[in-house]
């Protein structure tokens, strides 16, 4: 009988160091570790090595950086994906193209079995495993965290300690924490009783606004056709671009977020985020729109902006349905282009312009100066017209 060969989705973190030692035990299994760099700046230092010494026959690191910006982060971001109107999914986001990329190493490797390292009562396992089902029905599917013995982060620590295992959670940092160039999001610990406030050690980039700097950060954003590509008139590439607001935005304490939101299992759950361009660039994006879209397609797109989120969040980026809402988007953001300038201060945004070749924004129509255009004797007519129909019915309904 020939020995199975596991692809691990592997991120250096508490649970993927454990998981591979565990594996390999149990299985009796030649183990393939697989990390996707997703632009994270966090435990990405002798993964090779680490992932050797603690069992694995063979590690591969992805770049995936600029994939996920043009065709995940970008995607989002015309389409205005804020889950319940706060998380720019930044941890939701990466899970598809990380799981595509272990499926992709696996059917390289000729591996059977496919594995990661989320929790039993995350998203993330639904994310992974749904993207494992679209992509690669035929390889089987591997959950450590929902049937090893460890029932606590405690114990995992205290396995790892065990067999020298080096890893970066300690009793005294309890924090899980998942980080890539979008945002990162933390949990556990304290953090676990939404009265008690984020401590300062849980934050990893943004400055406390507090202690932000006195003086505001002005920056002019471009876009074109819904996707920014500029900042202070300087043309950059889309990572650079993202670096640059996420250096920005976190010296002036932008981007903190603190949500209850409804996960994909069911339950509630208290997550912080720190998501300081993602947080810019959805405010910007979203101000260029009101100066741009036609009224009717700027408030439908309210609800697909939602459903999106709901699309990503829930783990069906590899659906029927995102691509057909990608159709809808692409075209509304056709006029999503020109400038807008933000000052960030002290954990706020403000906005301080906005321009556009094709702005809806007529001044002579808006204006009340002696410049109005404007022809206020049609407004009547408008209104009888309009109001028809509801005056009809309560002359008839009297009582309603």
């Amino acid at each position: 009988m020939s020995k199975e060969k596991i692809a691990v989705a592997y991120s250096g973190g508490l649970d993927t160091s454990v998981m591979i030692k565990w594996l390999k035990d149990k299985y009796d299994a030649e183990i393939v570790a697989v990390t996707g760099n997703l632009g994270q700046q966090m435990e990405i230092d002798n993964l090779e090595s680490k992932s050797i010494a603690t069992g694995a026959s063979s590690f591969h690191f992805v770049d995936l950086r600029k994939q996920f910006v043009e065709e995940y982060i970008w995607r989002a971001l015309k389409a205005g994906a804020l889950y319940e109107d706060v998380y720019p999914l930044a941890t939701a986001l990466g899970r598809p193209l990380l799981a595509k990329a272990l499926v992709d190493v696996a059917l390289e490797e000729g591996c059977t079995m496919l594995t990661h390292g989320c929790t039993g009562k995350g998203n993330d396992q639904v994310r992974f495993e749904v993207t494992f089902a679209s992509l690669a029905p035929h390889l089987k599917v591997i959950a450590p965290l929902r049937i090893w013995e460890f029932t606590s982060r405690e114990q995992e620590i205290a396995y790892a300690l065990e067999h020298n295992i080096p890893v970066s959670a300690t009793k005294k940092n309890p924090y899980s924490i998942d980080e890539n160039i979008w945002g990162i999001s933390i949990e556990c610990g304290v953090l676990e009783d939404p009265m008690v406030a984020p401590p300062e050690d849980a934050f990893q980039i943004t400055t406390s606004p507090e202690k932000a700097p006195d003086t505001p950060t002005v920056v002019d954003i471009e876009f074109v056709e819904g996707v920014p590509v500029a900042l202070d008139g300087r043309q950059m590439a889309g990572l650079d671009l993202i670096v640059k607001l996420n250096e920005l935005g976190a010296r002036n304490g932008v981007g903190r977020l603190d949500m209850v939101e409804n996960r994909v299992v069911g339950i509630k759950s208290r997550e912080i985020y720190e998501a300081p361009a993602a947080t810019i660039l959805h405010f910007a994006h979203r101000e260029l729109e009101r100066l741009v879209l036609e009224k009717s397609v700027f408030q439908y797109k309210k609800n697909i902006s939602q459903d999106y989120a709901n699309i990503i969040y829930n783990g069906t980026w590899f659906s029927p349905m995102r691509h057909a809402l990608d159709a809808f988007v692409n075209v509304t953001q056709k006029p999503v282009t020109g400038l807008v300038r933000v000052k960030l201060y002290k954990g706020g945004i403000s906005l301080l312009g906005r321009n556009s070749p094709y702005s809806l924004y007529n001044e002579e129509l808006a204006t009340y100066t002696e410049a109005d255009t404007y022809d206020h004797k049609a407004a009547e007519g408008f209104i009888k017209i309009y109001g028809l129909g509801l005056k009809t019915f309560h002359e008839v309904n009297k009582n309603s």
